[in-house]
């Protein structure tokens, strides 16, 4: 008689069988430590493993996994709803999964159809403050494994691998601020709930403490025993933490990192939002990244992205000048020049909403309002630290809000900075007063900011059409609704006036 072997259940009931090693998504280094992963799971006895990916807003979404799903999911990816990418900030649905293509015009996602998660074996962490689970990034993928099309990460990974073909490497630095309250309420009543498109109502905080005194030790000291646990987390990942310190509004936080690799440091500052959203929140604490909070006397918070190129061959940084007559490199100021020239169309990524834009405004002298580069101004756009033999020479771009997705921050940084360089792209003196209403204005609408990358052939060539379509009907209609809202209250738009609107939607989720 012929032996027959038993299927594996749980293999039927995840993904699609033999998805991974099939389709050769995982490098051999990649297999290697997932097996370290797995075995992790049995020693430390965990009970659940999240699964997460990052929405085209930057919001974390996941399944939580029993170790044997978890398992099978290491071999077959797992099923995941679309509803994570056809929603906009406010889980209004922007595309109609029911039509032809999903209402995507992609028949992978005609009916709702899911797609599959793959998780990333390099970015398993072990959540110090949640009992037995594990955390995981995955990458999306249609279940034809073709890399999902509005997926933020495999975007960047795209841009970085073309990178890696010039020899190059793209260095991060994350300089964060973010906001640190006293949790009152959380709302939870029934008619604070909300629905789809209508965000609940924003959770009642006090300030932490009274701000105003920029780096104060005694603020942060007062600070110290509701943050030494988050900094305890974050370091006992491997993440680079630098500093610590207490900014100008009250409660308001800055966290700094070492340099990382560009994709490690997109993985890191998901992680780190996740572990100050939930390690204050089981303090009692509200920790959110939203830019420009509705709270009177709450300054607005912004994410300055560092960044350099290197030389893989030789190991050293690419922006670096050797010549004592210049600051940076040829290929440091042309990739400026690409900055400069794409800062319109690439402003959606670093303000991806309407919150972002209430802090680039002239009443925040530190926020850029022009596509400017000055020598160490912390007024200006693109922040020059460099001098000739420096190898720590780099730029601070600070145009980003702390709510932005942070693989397409960086990427569009990249594909920018490349352009400039493969087009030997002139950035100009550098300026003084970075705030000259002589000089070009960035974007002062989430709308304007989309019209600009409407109208950008770079990003249509680099990032597709279907991709750049796809984002701006997304925050075009959380801008329509903005804008309704405001109609509805019989107010109109002011670059300087935070509405409750922007509370409700950007408060509680970012």
């Amino acid at each position: 008689m012929k032996e027959t072997t038993a299927p594996n259940l749980e293999d039927l009931a995840t993904g699609r069988v033999g998805f991974i090693a099939d389709h050769g998504l995982w490098t051999e280094a990649q297999q290697r430590k997932a097996d370290q992963v797995l075995a992790a799971i049995d020693e430390h006895d965990l009970e659940m493993v999240r699964v997460v990916y990052v929405d085209p807003h930057g919001l974390t979404r996941s399944k939580s996994l029993t170790p044997s799903a978890f398992r099978a999911t290491m071999r077959n990816g797992i099923d995941t709803s679309p509803g994570g990418v056809i929603f906009d900030t406010g889980l209004d649905l922007v595309f109609n999964p029911f039509e032809e293509g999903g209402g995507l015009g992609n028949e992978g996602m005609t009916g709702a159809a899911d797609f599959l998660l793959v998780p990333d074996p390099d970015t398993f962490q072990i959540l110090p403050w949640c009992e037995a689970t594990g955390w995981i990034l995955a990458d999306e993928y249609l279940k034809s494994a073709k890399p999902l099309p509005y997926s933020s990460r495999l975007l960047l990974k795209q841009a970085l691998a073309k990178l890696a073909d010039r020899g190059l490497q793209m260095v991060v630095g994350l300089e964060v601020e973010w906001y640190l309250t006293h949790l009152v309420d959380q709302k939870y009543q029934v008619d604070s709930i909300g629905g789809f498109g209508r965000p609940g109502d924003p959770p009642v905080v006090t300030p932490l403490n009274l701000g105003y005194q920029f780096m104060s030790e005694n603020l942060c000291d007062e600070a110290e025993e509701h943050i030494r646990d988050l900094r305890r987390a974050i370091t006992g990942f491997g993440m680079p933490l630098r500093t610590t310190e207490h900014e100008s509004g009250p409660g308001q936080m800055e966290f700094t990192f070492a340099p990382l690799d560009a994709l490690a440091a997109a993985d890191a500052m998901v992680l780190f939002r996740t572990a100050a959203k939930q390690i204050s929140a089981r303090q009692g604490l509200h920790a959110t990244f939203m830019c420009a909070p509705k709270l009177d006397g709450f300054d607005a918070s912004g994410w300055h992205l560092h960044q350099s190129l290197f030389d893989v061959a030789t190991a050293t940084n690419a922006f670096m000048s050797t010549d004592e007559e210049s600051p940076l490199s040829e290929l440091a100021r042309h990739y400026a020049g690409g900055l400069l020239a794409h800062a319109p169309a690439t402003t959606i990524f670093g303000a991806p909403t309407v919150n972002g834009y209430k802090r680039l405004s002239e009443r925040f002298s530190l926020s850029p309002d022009r596509a400017t580069w000055s020598a160490d101004n912390r007024g200006t756009y693109l922040r020059v630290l460099a001098e000739a033999g420096d190898p720590a020479s780099h730029y601070e771009n600070r145009v980003g809000e702390p709510a932005a997705n942070p693989y397409l921050y960086i990427a569009s940084q990249l594909v920018a900075g490349l352009n400039g360089i493969d087009e030997s792209l002139d950035p100009g003196p550098m300026t003084v007063d970075p705030h000259d209403d002589s000089l070009p204005r960035l974007p002062g609408s989430l709308s304007d900011a989309a019209d600009e990358l409407d109208q950008s052939a770079l990003f249509r060539k680099e990032f597709g059409d279907e991709f750049v379509d796809y984002f701006l009907r997304l925050k075009r209609n959380e801008w329509r609704r903005y804008t309704e809202s405001l109609a509805a209250d019989g107010i109109d738009e002011d670059q300087d006036v935070v509405t409750d609107w922007e509370q409700r939607e950007y408060f509680r989720m970012y």
